[in-house]
């Protein structure tokens, strides 16, 4: 017969509308262990695996810190217990976790006593507890919480199982997968799986359990809304899943990297929360910010071949989209090919249709290239230095939508280029290269149709670069220091550093737009010498701009740009990836319409 022999849970942390799955190994009746599922409806040898969820609800309330969600909070914050929008930042385990929190806890208090600063006598109790906060900040710290270990208002569905003492075992859920709902939020769950016979559903031996952590609700960072740039009266507003804002035409294209599972190592991010993390944490945020972009055209970049395949693609697709994939070529990454990542694009089906894909591989292009410029004593250390990996997707669409229909008989054409270059900063020449192959690719194609052009992605390379020189000025300055790094004479002669798109960095509206009612603070986010933002990539060791979307000025428009990030914002919980935030990027967004054809 069947036995359990061994049931443990991937995730440290149980979150609201995080799935849990627990891993159950199992041993079957030839003696072999397996992990596969025995389900009710199709038993082995006349045996299944029964599973039951259940809320532990204790005769006391507890409280949770909001810094350490896994320790029972003792000590409140009197200036936040008072305000009802900072009571959840209140609860703290202990005097050292105040303490520690204290920089960016006082911020709080700051914008809270701001906020209130036109009510002189809202302004002046402000003070005072502000002054009585940092007070305790410094000795008493905070009130202890005589009322947070009393009794709670009791909730309990109709489904009580069975009571332990001073505990109820609630009975939440039948599956072996349970997704923790608001309910749940502050109490442990605990998982049980038996062995039962399919003929008389009675339990075979003892269940084997675990008990979870505490539930702690999902972090849910403030919606990023989409700013108009162009003078268009569109209003910004939040976007969601209950719709988005755009003008009747136009199109909206996000680019995202999602940091690859294989990059996100706790030696690499010690200061996110593992919990944070762990995919199964990660891939339900990532896919909940993505789809409430509610983007048109969604590029991708670090998407694994095997998270591609059994996530974004599926999931994706329920929200009507159409997936394309691109896997880097994997010459220097040695292991299993399932976790070698690559670039993603999705389109929405009802908004464009997929005319054609090209697949750009720079390892491709590094043979081609040493074979003819070369020497041959020189190929392989030539080929070890050009050869990283790295790839583009581009994906030909055809607008379905608005004033795009083919009424003159000419379809209205969009190529969309996802890619994410190399990675090593010291390889300055090779990451030039890779930018000026790809652009000479997107040429040959600008040059069979009249076609509007986006190109976006992970460029590994910051503004005021050769490759960003190249990309949005059309040429590298031959004196660019940049281009003092070509040992393989791949750069020569600079006069070939060319191509002809218009390209503009989708971004750089923010600056070049007209002055706008709320535009100011947008700027403010900006790098005016180089007119991109001042960061898309804040990790605790760096933090700049890496990721861009670049248009052809010539046929496209931008009409509204997805509000970027404050530092302030991010470093409260040092950097990303966070809680809230789960990639060491932030997505950018853009809208954009297409240009009026002129007559040829």
């Amino acid at each position: 017969m069947l036995s359990v022999i061994r049931v443990h849970l991937p995730s440290e942390i149980p979150i609201v509308g995080c799935e849990l799955t627990p891993y159950v190994l199992v041993r079957r009746p030839d003696k072999s262990a397996a992990t596969e599922d025995v389900p009710e409806s199709s038993p082995l040898e006349g045996y299944f695996l029964r599973y039951r969820w259940f809320r532990v609800q204790s005769d006391k309330k507890v409280t949770i810190c909001s810094v350490h969600p896994t320790e029972q909070a003792t000590l409140q914050c009197v200036f936040c217990s008072k305000r009802p929008a900072l009571v959840s930042k209140s609860y703290h385990c202990s005097p050292k976790c105040f303490t520690d929190a204290w920089q960016h806890h006082k911020t709080l208090h700051e914008r809270a006593a701001a906020e209130n600063g036109n009510n002189e006598e809202d302004n002046n109790n402000n003070n005072n507890d502000l002054s009585r906060a940092n007070s305790a900040a410094s000795g008493v710290l905070a009130s202890t919480l005589s009322s947070l270990n009393g009794p709670p208002t009791p909730f309990y569905p109709s489904s009580i199982a069975q009571k332990n003492g001073g505990e109820t075992l609630v009975e939440v859920g039948g599956c072996k997968t349970y997704t923790p709902t608001a309910d749940d939020i502050g109490y442990v769950l605990k998982f049980e799986c038996v062995v039962a016979v399919a003929e008389s559903k009675q339990s075979v031996g003892h269940p084997s359990t675990i008990m979870t952590s505490r539930v702690i609700p999902a972090p849910s960072p403030r919606p990023r809304r989409l700013i108009p740039v162009n003078g268009a009266d569109v209003v910004g507003g939040h976007l969601d899943q209950d719709g988005r804002i755009q003008s009747a035409g136009s199109f909206t294209v996000l680019s995202y990297n999602i940091l690859s599972d294989t990059s996100a190592s706790s030696e690499l991010y010690s200061y996110c929360p593992t919990w944070a993390l762990s995919w199964p944490y990660r891939r339900q945020n990532l896919l909940r910010e993505i789809v409430a972009y509610r983007a048109d055209v969604v590029c991708l970049q670090e998407v694994q071949s095997d998270h591609f395949h059994e996530i974004f693609a599926p999931e994706l697709d329920k929200h009507g989209y159409q997936a394309l994939y691109k896997r880097k070529t994997n010459e220097v990454l040695s292991g299993s090919t399932s976790a070698v990542d690559g670039c993603a694009t999705f389109f929405r089906r009802d908004r464009f249709a997929h005319v054609k894909k090209y697949d750009v591989e720079f390892n491709k292009a590094a043979q081609s290239l040493t074979e003819a410029i070369i020497p041959p004593a020189q190929k392989r250390s030539a080929l070890n230095r050009l050869v990283k990996d790295n790839i583009a997707l581009i994906v030909v669409l055809e607008a379905k939508f608005g004033n795009h229909q083919p009424t003159d008989g000419k379809r209205q054409l969009i190529c969309v280029a996802n890619t994410h270059v190399n990675v090593q900063q010291e390889l300055k020449d090779v990451k030039l290269w890779q930018v000026h192959t790809l652009l000479k690719g997107l040429e040959k194609i600008a040059a069979s149709a009249d076609i509007p052009m986006l190109v976006c992605g992970d460029f590994n390379t910051l503004p005021g670069s050769a490759p960003h020189s190249l990309l949005v000025y059309g040429k590298v300055d031959p004196q660019h220091p940049d281009l003092l790094v070509d040992p393989l004479g791949i750069l020569r002669p600079q006069t070939k550093l060319t191509h002809q798109l218009p390209l503009v960095s989708a971004y750089s509206s923010f600056v070049r737009s007209v002055m706008g009612i709320g535009l100011e603070q947008h700027r403010r986010k900006m790098d005016l010498n180089t007119n991109e933002p001042l960061f898309t990539n804040c990790t605790r060791d760096f933090i700049g701009t890496h990721d861009y979307i670049f248009y052809t000025a010539d046929t496209l428009m931008v009409e509204s740009l997805l509000e970027l990030l404050d530092e302030d914002g991010l470093r409260k919980d040092t950097a990303l990836p966070s809680p809230e935030w789960s990639s060491s990027h932030i997505a950018l967004l853009a809208e954009f319409r297409c240009m009026p054809r002129t007559r040829r």
